[in-house]
C-alpha cells in the first residue's frame, strides 16, 4: 500500500509541475519603439516607456531645426541604433541618426527627426499626445501618413526664394508632402476629381507623375473627407478638395525641393502651386 501512495503522490507532484507549465504565457520581449493606438489618432509611433514621439514640419529636409528654447519643450529623442528594438509593424531600416547643428544625436524616422513633447518643460506623459496639431507644425510620427505638412521654404527652379502668396521673399509656407517630405503639387488647370494634365499612354507622368496611394491617413489638422482618390488612366491618384494631387519630377525625390512653382517661370505659383490646406476647391 506505501508503494501505491508513492506512485500516487509522484503522479500527482509531476501534473502539478505540467499543469503550471502548460499556463506560463511567455512575456514578450521588450521593444524600445513600437506602435500604440487609440480612437482619436489611430497607430502612432512611443518610445519604450509609451511616451509619444512627434515630427516638426520645419524639418522637412531632414535637418533638424529645433534649437535653443524650442528644445524645452520638445526635447530631442535617440535611441541607439546598435542596441534598440522595434516591434514587428515597424521596420528598422526607416530609423537613421543624424547629428543635430549642436552636434547631438537624434534619431529621425522617414527621414523626420523625432522629439518628445514636453509642456512647460516637464515630460508628456506616456499615453499623452497632447502636442498633436500645435501650430500646425507638430504632429504625432505615424507609419502610414498619406499626407504629412511641411513647413519650409518655397525655392523656385530659377533659384530665387518665394513667399505664400509666390511674391519673391524669405518665408516659411506651409503645405503638403508626402511621407517621405516629397512636395505635392496641384495643376490650375484640373477640374473637380478630374486630371487634365496626364495622358492617356502615361507620356508625360516622368514630368509630372501623379500622386498614386489609395491610402489616407492625415494629420489631425486636415479635413480626411476633403480627400478622394480617382482612377487616372489605371493609376489612383490622391486628391485633395478636388484637385488631383501630383510630384514634380525635377524635384527629383529629394525633401524640401518645390522647383515645381516655377513652372512656367512667368506665372510662378499659378499654375502648378504646391498643395496647401487653404486651396480654394476646384471648380
Amino acid at each position: 500500500m506505501k508503494s501505491v501512495f508513492s506512485w500516487v503522490a509522484i503522479i500527482a507532484v509531476i501534473s502539478t509541475v505540467s499543469c503550471k507549465k502548460n499556463d506560463t504565457t511567455p512575456t514578450p520581449p521588450r521593444t524600445d519603439i513600437h506602435l500604440d493606438q487609440n480612437s482619436t489618432l489611430g497607430y502612432h509611433i512611443v518610445d519604450k516607456d509609451g511616451r509619444t514621439l512627434y515630427y516638426f514640419s520645419d524639418d522637412v529636409n531632414g535637418q533638424s531645426s529645433c534649437a535653443g528654447g524650442c528644445l524645452t519643450t520638445w526635447p530631442i529623442f535617440y535611441a541607439d541604433s546598435g542596441t534598440t528594438t522595434f516591434s514587428a509593424d515597424l521596420s528598422s531600416a526607416d530609423f537613421k541618426t543624424i547629428l543635430t547643428s549642436g552636434g547631438v544625436k537624434q534619431t529621425t524616422y522617414k527621414g523626420w527627426p523625432l522629439y518628445y513633447y514636453a509642456p512647460g518643460g516637464t515630460a508628456e506623459v506616456s499615453g499623452a499626445e497632447q502636442g498633436e496639431g500645435i501650430g500646425n507644425i507638430w504632429f504625432v510620427a505615424k507609419p502610414n501618413y498619406s499626407i504629412t505638412i511641411a513647413n519650409y521654404q518655397l525655392t523656385g527652379g530659377n533659384g530665387v526664394n518665394y513667399l505664400a502668396d509666390y511674391s519673391p521673399g524669405d518665408g516659411r509656407t506651409n503645405y503638403f508632402c508626402d511621407a517621405n517630405g516629397n512636395t505635392l503639387y496641384s495643376f490650375g488647370k484640373d477640374s473637380a476629381l478630374m486630371n487634365k494634365y496626364t495622358k492617356p499612354d502615361l507620356s508625360n507622368n516622368d514630368a509630372w507623375p501623379v500622386y498614386e496611394t489609395e491610402n489616407i491617413t492625415v494629420p489631425s489638422t486636415l479635413d480626411k473627407s476633403l480627400f478622394a482618390v480617382i482612377s487616372t488612366y489605371g493609376k489612383k491618384q490622391l486628391t485633395y478638395k478636388g484637385w488631383p494631387i501630383y510630384y514634380f519630377g525635377p524635384d527629383d525625390h529629394i525633401r524640401g525641393n518645390n522647383k515645381g512653382i516655377t513652372i512656367p517661370p512667368t506665372l510662378v505659383g499659378k499654375i502648378w502651386p504646391v498643395a496647401t490646406k487653404d486651396a480654394v476647391p476646384a471648380p
